[in-house]
Order: C-alpha cells, then sequence, then structure tokens
C-alpha cells in the first residue's frame, strides 16, 4: 500500500526596500510599508499624489495606515492572520487627510492570504517564471481605487481579496506602482533565472527597487506605465518617476 507524502513545511523570509521619489518638500515619500516577520505579515500603501492641488501630503495618510496596520497585526490573536480584517481596522483608526491604495499579504502555512485595493500589489514567480499578479482595480488609466476618509471613497469592504497556494522556490514580489509602472513580469524573471548573487529576501528587493528607478527615468524605453498609456489613447514615453517599494518573500522547503 503507497503511503501519503507529507507536504513540506514551508518558511517564508521577507525582505523590503524602499526609495522615495526626489522631493525636498517630501523627503519621506509619499509610499508607507511594514514587515512584521514574526507573524508573516507585510504590506504596502501608496498615498495618491493628487493631493498635493491641495497642499495635502497624502504620504501623511499612507504612513497613519500603514502604522495602523502595525496596530492590527499586533493585537491579532487569532491563529491566521486576514489580511482584510487588518486593512478594515487599520483604515477605521487613520484620520489623517489624504487617501492611498494599499496591498497586505499574509502566510499561513502553504497558503498567501491578500488584500489588495488600487494599483498596488504582488506577483507570484515560480521556477523563476511568473505565473500571477494579483488584479489591479482602478476607475480609468491613472486612476486607482484608493481608500479614504469620507463616501466619495473606496471602504476595504471593496478591496479584492484571495488565498493562494504557495510552494517551495516561490518568490513573490509585493509592491507599489512605483515598482509594477517601471518593471515589467519578464524583466523580474530575467533576473530570477540568472542567478544574480543576492543572499537575502532584502537584497532582492533592493535590486529590483534599484531596477525600477533606472527605468522610471529612461526617456526611450517605454516601461509598462507607457504602455498602459497607449492603449487607453494617451502619450506617454518611456518611464515613470515616483516612489519605489518593493518587498520580497522568498519560500523555501524548512
Amino acid at each position: 500500500m503507497a503511503t501519503a507524502t507529507a507536504a513540506p513545511i514551508l518558511k517564508v523570509e521577507i525582505g523590503s526596500f524602499y526609495i522615495p521619489k526626489h522631493n525636498p518638500s517630501k523627503p519621506l515619500g509619499e509610499d508607507a510599508h511594514f514587515v512584521f516577520s514574526d507573524k508573516l505579515v507585510a504590506g504596502v500603501a501608496d498615498g495618491v499624489g493628487g493631493w498635493a492641488s491641495k497642499g495635502i501630503d497624502a504620504g501623511v495618510y499612507a504612513r497613519e495606515l500603514i502604522g495602523n496596520c502595525v496596530v492590527a497585526v499586533s493585537g491579532d490573536t487569532g491563529t491566521v492572520v486576514k489580511p482584510k480584517r487588518v486593512l478594515t481596522e487599520a483604515h477605521s483608526r487613520t484620520t489623517a487627510a489624504g487617501s492611498s491604495t494599499a496591498c497586505i499579504v499574509s502566510f499561513d502555512g502553504e497558503f498567501l492570504r491578500a488584500a489588495n485595493l488600487g494599483d498596488s500589489g504582488f506577483m507570484i514567480f515560480r521556477g523563476g517564471m511568473f505565473c500571477y499578479r494579483s488584479p489591479v482595480q482602478r476607475r480609468g488609466f491613472n486612476r486607482p481605487c484608493q481608500m479614504g476618509i469620507g463616501e466619495k471613497y473606496d471602504k476595504p469592504a471593496a478591496a479584492w481579496s484571495g488565498k493562494i497556494q504557495i510552494a517551495a522556490g516561490d518568490v513573490i514580489v509585493i509592491g507599489t506602482d512605483g515598482l509594477f509602472d517601471n518593471v515589467f513580469a519578464k524583466e523580474i524573471e530575467d533576473i530570477l533565472v540568472a542567478e544574480v548573487a543576492v543572499d537575502t529576501a532584502e537584497s532582492l528587493a533592493g535590486l529590483l527597487a534599484e531596477l525600477a528607478l533606472c527605468n522610471s527615468s529612461d526617456t526611450l524605453n517605454d516601461g509598462p506605465f507607457a504602455k498602459e498609456a497607449r492603449e487607453a489613447g494617451r502619450i506617454h514615453r518611456g518611464g515613470k518617476l515616483d516612489d519605489i517599494t518593493v518587498i520580497v518573500a522568498q519560500v523555501t522547503a524548512s
């Protein structure tokens, strides 16, 4: 009689890297993120830049939201941290002016759980190849769904949420649109299969952030944002200058 083989116990290492867009009036940029390694939870938020026309730094909202996510994760006594619950609690406590997109990801055994609102999100690479991207929520070109205070903004209940099985060897790349607007999945694949000397999840996150930064200032080669602009009947060449947040989770068999 054949015996069932137990699934391997998975280990997840999480690291992050942030490059704020150069702006002396906003040295912290408009992105925010957290990594809660003990509970294997991480998240990003991207303050919506349109608030600058009203004299409001949306980065303050993003940072307060992420701070409240950390509080919610810290106080979570359940056996599984549910990202949508974290996002809902954090949103209810955030009072700063502004709005932001957000993506929260948690790991539990052989599963990834996520909640995503707007155009931040995550990609999964398996065997070095792109295999999944979280759905993007927009109301139109360059108009992401976003959380804020008031009825005109989206609530966490509107966030996409999902539970996805993961496997040893998977690399999950979580980021704000500063990453995804400037780096194609194929470029990440090229790095993963090239056996680039990166020892940690943090060093890989840094490598991807630097690639996004380089591409953002490229005026000749169109990035993902320029491609989407063209499909929407707009004109944009090259990359897109923005704050860049990258979180990498590397999955191994323990």
